[in-house]
């Protein structure tokens, strides 16, 4: 059995007749017919039902056109994984982003991709950590980046960065003056059992882990308001209205009109891990594997 036997049987199999699939595969009728009938030969048989006016897949057929498409469509991404590995050439990747994450790392990453890969397109999908875990489960982002723990028991991730957490408070707060005294001053969670929070708004990511932290040093954060967009939460705690815990990476970002403290916080401090997250099994193209490796060198220069 030849692959070219399984391709002539499904285009038989979609013209219907033997002339018109003879004319799209660029062979003559006569050998189409002959090839058919070595390969069903071969098989034991029928595959095709021949009439004066058309051709129909017999039971075994209908079976067989079925696992020959398979087949191919298996040996058409074996030569594409192929292809990748051979070169990275022009390909295009779905890459879901946390909106405010995204904001503060994808400015450093884009450019320095596209100047390495100029013909592999990008495109972004942005949306909260809780439907990008779900759209990518289902594959409708190659890859996306997200912060450990991931809810979806069916994606894979490859670990990009580890981003320390830092306190966000006003001004004028206590603490943001005993810092200016002494520079080297961390605070620990537990000190803020009586501090109002503002926090991200639920199917944030980020939200959860702010809740784990003060959680884990014995105490539920008492939340005056929230918020989908860290930037408005971290202008909030600028005008006094409460405190916030924040990525660094996200801390770290231009400073605007609205501007709080950052604090570390005590050691170990927090942090949360950035993760390149996949469905399991998915197949990775060069691409995307090359995207994944801008990203880890890039995050390592801004670690850096």
């Amino acid at each position: 059995m030849e692959l070219r036997q399984l391709q002539y049987a499904l285009q038989i199999a979609s013209e219907k007749n033997f002339s018109r699939a003879a004319e799209k595969l660029h062979i003559a009728q006569p050998s189409l017919s002959q090839q058919l009938s070595k390969l069903e030969k071969e098989l034991g048989v029928l595959l095709f039902q021949r009439n004066t006016s058309s051709v129909e897949l017999t039971h075994a057929g209908a079976s067989f056109v079925s696992k020959a498409s398979d087949i191919l469509d298996a040996v058409e991404l074996l030569k594409q994984e192929m292809a990748d590995i051979s070169q990275v050439r022009k390909g295009k990747v779905i890459f879901g982003s946390m909106p405010i994450t995204g904001s503060h790392l994808l400015p450093y990453v884009l450019p320095a991709f596209r100047d390495h890969y100029p013909d592999i397109e990008i495109t972004l999908l942005e949306d909260s950590s809780m439907n990008l875990e779900k759209l990518t489960a289902i594959g409708k982002t190659d890859l996306s980046l997200l912060s450990l723990p991931l809810q979806e028991s069916s994606l894979s991730y490859v670990e990009i960065a580890e981003e320390q957490i830092d306190l966000a408070v006003p001004k004028e707060h206590p603490l943001a003056c005993k810092w200016e005294e002494y520079p080297d001053l961390t605070v620990d969670i537990a000190e803020l059992v009586d501090e109002s929070f503002i926090v991200l708004k639920k199917g944030q990511g980020f939200r959860k882990l702010t809740f784990d932290l003060c959680q884990q040093a014995g105490f539920e954060p008492k939340v005056v308001f929230e918020s989908n967009n860290m930037e408005t939460v971290k202008s909030l705690v600028a005008t006094g209205m409460g405190i916030t815990l924040v990525p660094r990476f996200i801390a770290r970002a231009p400073r605007s009109e609205f501007v709080p403290v950052y604090l570390p916080l005590t050691a170990p401090a927090p942090s949360r891990t950035l993760v390149i997250a996949y469905r399991q099994g998915r197949y990775l193209s060069g691409a995307a594997e090359a995207f994944i490796q801008t990203f880890k060198d890039t995050m390592q220069t801004l670690l850096d």
